[in-house]
């Protein structure tokens, strides 16, 4: 199950990494046509075995948002055409639309690909600096003691016991709520990072705190080790596989923080493809139900969350015991 949940996360990388070329259309573009478009079906059968090809979608009714494919001509796919992987000649029978179109006719499969990049990306940084802050502050508290330790706890403890989301909703909804798509990723990221670095803190100190009596850890002092050196060379990499933990734990809670403020008009704007504002575009549950393909950001979201636990699942007993051991700080 382990290998699996690896395969998976490979895959959502490599999506992210080669929207430029997996998209068939740029996510930003409209076609007005295609308002609603169901997905486009590619076919090998036509009288016989051809290659890939698809039907032109003919609009037939706007109001009732229906298509009919024009089986009159085949149009082939255009393969490493533009700089991108397949796309078709749009004067013959385009747009191609494999998960078909959105509210304002853009094409969701591509603004799905550019989504995965700018949702994997806040959340990378935000567990990445999350990890940092959080094993310097638990360093610090395990090794110093005293004042220092207990100061740092309470100040963890504090932020710990509010509910994240409500603080993260809060925390947005002070600022402006129109920003430029980098300020909004740049203060989403010091949010999250804000909220997760404590649970990192508490596990970090409790192994610091334990390291720290160990004869090498003497003996390295005794030899005239300073803090700094004793930390980053010997007590810290001791928690390198609670961090790794704490990895998979933070990556899909941050997703799922980002989507839930883009769903609310608290995130990116719509106009920047995420897998918020996307489930934000599907917000109408009665047009889901006609439309189901504009809920693929939320089978997206699924996938990544059920590839993490599977790749946790997978971690042996050992995470578990260091779980064990911050839960008693």
């Amino acid at each position: 199950m382990r290998a699996a949940g690896q395969i998976l996360i490979v895959l959502v990388v490599l999506a992210a990494v080669g929207a430029p070329w997996l998209a068939p259309n740029p996510p930003e573009r409209s076609f007005p046509d295609a308002l609603y478009a169901p997905p486009t079906r590619v076919r090998l059968l036509d009288q016989g075995l051809h290659a890939p090809f698809i039907y032109r979608q003919r609009l037939v009714s706007r109001l009732e948002r229906r298509f009919e494919e024009d089986r009159s001509r085949p149009v082939p796919l255009r393969w490493f055409t533009g700089g991108r992987l397949a796309t078709v000649d749009e004067a013959q029978g385009g747009p191609l639309l494999v998960l078909g179109a959105d509210a304002f006719g853009r094409d969701i499969l591509s603004r799905l690909l550019y989504g995965t990049r700018a949702s994997l990306a806040l959340a990378l940084v935000a567990t990445l600096g999350a990890l940092l802050l959080g094993a310097l502050v638990g360093g610090i508290a395990g090794y110093t003691g005293g004042l220092a330790d207990e100061a740092l706890s309470r100040l963890s403890d504090f932020i710990l016991v509010l509910p994240a989301i409500y603080v993260a909703l809060a925390l947005r909804a002070v600022m402006p709520l129109v920003l430029p798509a980098r300020t909004v990723f740049l203060l989403l990221t010091a949010i999250f990072v804000l909220l997760g670095w404590p649970i990192v803190a508490r596990g970090v100190r409790a192994i610091v705190a334990s390291e720290r009596q160990r004869d090498y850890a003497v003996a390295g002092q005794a030899l005239g080790a300073g803090p700094v050196r004793l930390l980053a060379r010997h007590l810290l990499p001791a928690a390198s596989s609670y961090l790794a933990v704490q990895a998979t734990l933070l990556l899909p809670a941050f997703i799922l923080a980002e989507a839930t403020l883009s769903y609310v008009g608290l995130g990116f704007p719509s106009a920047v493809p995420t897998w918020g504002t996307m489930l934000q575009d599907a917000a109408n549950v009665s047009l889901v139900s006609e439309a189901p393909w504009m809920l693929a950001p939320a089978a997206a979201i699924f996938v990544l969350v059920l590839a993490v636990n599977l790749t946790v699942q997978g971690t042996g007993r050992a995470p578990v015991q260091l779980l064990e051991r911050s839960n008693r700080w």
